[in-house]
């Protein structure tokens, strides 16, 4: 039996955020912009999502040269990404509100393992406006993450780069193949990632700082 209270995803808004300075990685946007598999990085979970009926898909810009359109999204421009990634929160979540969203899922352009199967399954366990649904790679919770619309004014309240970890860890946890969750914030992580996808051991090992400095060591 359907459960009355299970949010869906014809009513729910993805929030990709796709704006930030990548200072870490080098020159603003060029991390985004950066060749992976065949494509610019930061489409990857654009196209990897396409075929999720979300309700509506909002893309927040800044400096990367990527044009997310093509992809059914509506794209935000945030004009001020060094007040850290809760300004484009808000403005995804402010959006969304107009829109009548029931709940967001928020996702980070720099994700580019992230699969729709993941997706679906998380919103399998999202249930409720006060729903928070993050992912897990077995002992981390990291995005992407579903907040129901009764979370909405939390998330309207952050500032800066504080995050919503608490809310996160108090919530529900869909765990998933530690590599669909690498975050890609250097050139030396690009690297790293390239490599790995050729590596079949990518399905079954933890990759992390650890099992990077374990490589490292056996050089």
């Amino acid at each position: 039996m359907i459960n009355p209270n299970r949010l869906t995803v014809e009513h729910t808004v993805l929030i990709l955020l796709a704006a930030g300075r990548s200072q870490r990685y080098g020159d603003i946007g060029s991390k985004l912009d950066a060749e992976f598999l065949g494509k610019p990085l930061g489409l990857h979970v654009a196209v990897a999502l396409e075929s999720v009926p979300f309700m509506a898909r909002l893309a927040i810009i800044d400096g990367a040269k990527l044009d997310y359109t093509p992809h059914g999204f509506e794209t935000i421009h945030n004009d001020d990404p060094g007040e850290g990634m809760s300004r484009s929160v808000r403005l995804g979540v402010e959006r969304a509100r107009e829109l009548g969203a029931d709940a967001v899922l928020i996702a980070l352009a720099d994700m580019p393992r992230v699969t729709a199967a993941h997706i679906l399954r998380m919103m399998d366990s999202a249930h409720g406006e006060d729903a928070v649904v993050a992912s897990s790679d077995g002992s981390e919770t990291k995005p992407p993450a579903i907040f129901g619309k009764g979370r909405f004014d939390y998330l309207m309240s952050l500032t800066g780069e504080k995050g919503a970890a608490d809310m996160v860890k108090a919530g529900r946890h869909v765990v998933t193949n530690p590599a669909e969750l690498i975050d890609v914030d250097t050139a030396e992580e690009l690297e790293e990632l390239r490599a790995l996808v050729h590596d079949a051991r990518a399905h079954t090992i933890r990759y992390d700082a650890a099992t990077r400095d374990e490589g490292r060591r056996s050089d």
